[in-house]
Formats: C-alpha cells, sequence, structure tokens
C-alpha cells in the first residue's frame, strides 16, 4: 500500500481541522487504497511555517511515507526543506496571486519533484517547463445536492417569496470583493431581495444553502480554481461570475451560468436577473462530471501523479 503524506495548514473549526475540500480529497485518495495521513501546520508567515520543520521531520520518521503531497506554496517550502521523501506541492492560487507568498512558491516549485496547479490563469504566472499538472481540486458529488428549492428553503429558514444571492466568500474577505457584489445587488429590478454571506455554515447547510437560493455570486480580485463554483454547480445553482480563475471554463456552455465581460455593477445586475430567472436547477452537475471535477476523478489522477514522483 502507498504511504502518503498530507501536509496542509492548520483550520480550526472544519472536520479534521483542515480545509474541507482538501480533507474530501484525502478521503478520496484513501478509497482507492492510499495509506494517507495528515500532518497540519500551525503558524502565520514564513517563519511560522518554518517553525513546524521538527515535527514534521518527527512525522516523516514515524509514519515513513514514499510521497509527501503538500497543499499552497509555504506547505511546499516546509516540506522540501527535508530531502528524503519527495514532493509534490498544489498551488491554490492566492500563493501565486499574491506577489508576497509568490517568492517562496517559486522555491518550492524549484525544490520538489512534481508541481500541480489548479488553474491556467496561476500556472501562466510561474510559467513552468518541467514535472507539472493542470489538476484543479474536485467535489464530492452527494444526494443532498439533489434537494428542491423549497425544501431547501425550509430547511435553512429562509422566507419563500424573498429573492437571495449567495455571495461566494465571506464580506471581510477583501479579495472577495463585497463591495462590487453590493454595488451590482442594489441595481436590481426585483422586490425583496438579499445578498447572504458564505460564512459560518457547516458543509451540509453549504449545500443546502446553494440549493435554496437564486444564484451564486462571485466579484473576486483574483481566484485559482475556486472551489464555491463547482460546488454551486454540482448542487444546480446559477451562477454569475466576473471573470477570474478558471470560472469561465468552468461553467462554459451551463445554461443558467453567466461571467461578465466586465467589473461593471450594470452588467452583473443584469446577468443576475437573468439567472434569476432560470428555472429549475441548471446542468451544472452533469458539467462537473463531465470535466472530471469529481473527487472520483481528480483522486484518479492524483494517485497516478504519486506514482510518477515514487518512480522519480
Amino acid at each position: 500500500m502507498m504511504k502518503v503524506l498530507v501536509v496542509c495548514s492548520f483550520k480550526e473549526g472544519f472536520d479534521g481541522n483542515m480545509a474541507p475540500f482538501i480533507k474530501e480529497q484525502v478521503d478520496a485518495v484513501r478509497s482507492r487504497g492510499v495509506d494517507c495521513e495528515c500532518f497540519l501546520v500551525k503558524g502565520k508567515g514564513v517563519f511560522g511555517y518554518l517553525g513546524n520543520l521538527k515535527a514534521l521531520k518527527r512525522t516523516i520518521s514515524s509514519f515513513r511515507p514514499e510521497v509527501i503531497h503538500a497543499h499552497y506554496g509555504l506547505c511546499g517550502l516546509l516540506a522540501n526543506l527535508q530531502r528524503k521523501v519527495p514532493v509534490l506541492t498544489t498551488y491554490h492560487g492566492s500563493d501565486l496571486n499574491d506577489p508576497r507568498i509568490r517568492f517562496f512558491s517559486r522555491v518550492a516549485m524549484h525544490l520538489s519533484k512534481w508541481n500541480i496547479f489548479v488553474s491556467r490563469k496561476t500556472m501562466d504566472i510561474v510559467k513552468p517547463n518541467k514535472r507539472y499538472a493542470l489538476l484543479p481540486c474536485g467535489v464530492d458529488l452527494v444526494d443532498s445536492q439533489l434537494t428542491g428549492k423549497r425544501e431547501a428553503r425550509q430547511a435553512m429558514h429562509l422566507d419563500f417569496e424573498k429573492r437571495y444571492v449567495l455571495f461566494a466568500g465571506a464580506f471581510d474577505n477583501l479579495v472577495k470583493n463585497v463591495s462590487l457584489a453590493k454595488e451590482a445587488v442594489a441595481l436590481l429590478h426585483v422586490q425583496e431581495v438579499e445578498l447572504l454571506e458564505l460564512k459560518g455554515y457547516s458543509r451540509e447547510e453549504v449545500v443546502l444553502l446553494m440549493c435554496a437560493v437564486d444564484v451564486l455570486l462571485m466579484t473576486s480580485i483574483n481566484e485559482g480554481s475556486p472551489q464555491v463554483v463547482k460546488e454551486a454547480l454540482a448542487c444546480g445553482c446559477p451562477i454569475v461570475s466576473v471573470d477570474v480563475g478558471d470560472v469561465r471554463e468552468r461553467i462554459d456552455g451551463v445554461e443558467g451560468c453567466f461571467v461578465a465581460q466586465t467589473r461593471e455593477p450594470q452588467e452583473l445586475s443584469v446577468m443576475l436577473e437573468k439567472a434569476m430567472g432560470f428555472e429549475g436547477k441548471t446542468k451544472g452537475r452533469n458539467k462537473v462530471v463531465e470535466d472530471g471535477m469529481d473527487n472520483c476523478h481528480v483522486s484518479q489522477q492524483l494517485v497516478t501523479l504519486y506514482e510518477k514522483v515514487c518512480v522519480g
């Protein structure tokens, strides 16, 4: 059985104390017979991360992995400070979009045996020339994503008569650009509309929320391959987004989903009204499967990459 050590940031309050999409990916890889253990990095900034080196080395000595899979550039840098076990690093966007972190991500890229990029836009920032793959993180496909709007609203205690726009993130996350979202919603020619913040919900509640709202709105300044868009697609939720990350590619051809040509609130408002007029669920779930963005397919590709790293 192949042994893989996953290195990622500690996220208090989440199941497994790690980002949900990483935990779901780990679970999917485990289902393919891979023995995965997780090392959670605690601390902030470069020096905070590097302070985990001794603990990481102890984990490596006890677990004896054949491959280390690091998520985000700083985790990749930390993982590569030992040279006994080959490292595969996934870059998720913020580690390349942010100039303050990009330098350290470049060092991790140079040291890593293999590098994974979640979108072409982030890959184009650093222009890798060897041992790399384009592989967005996948999403789990579960039955609760098929819940109807009325049933979902009842479960989430939402008004049946109101229109709801789900903002793709927390209002206080500056990268998500809530001011643009509020401007666009303010221009809507519909009665009783509310912009909901995507913050403080369990994974199960997020699914129900995406089934309950009229549309998901993304206005981010930058992204890699946003999970929230793939999750909304899996729920059949209409989507309106600025052209960021790989959103255009992910929603291409899905009726009820729109990518704005500009970052003007007027254009976003027009698209929001079109998305709100869409009846029923979109075919986004089919698009997730067609693109191989479900964790079943993504985990299969990951295992193949792990084997390549082991061989050298």
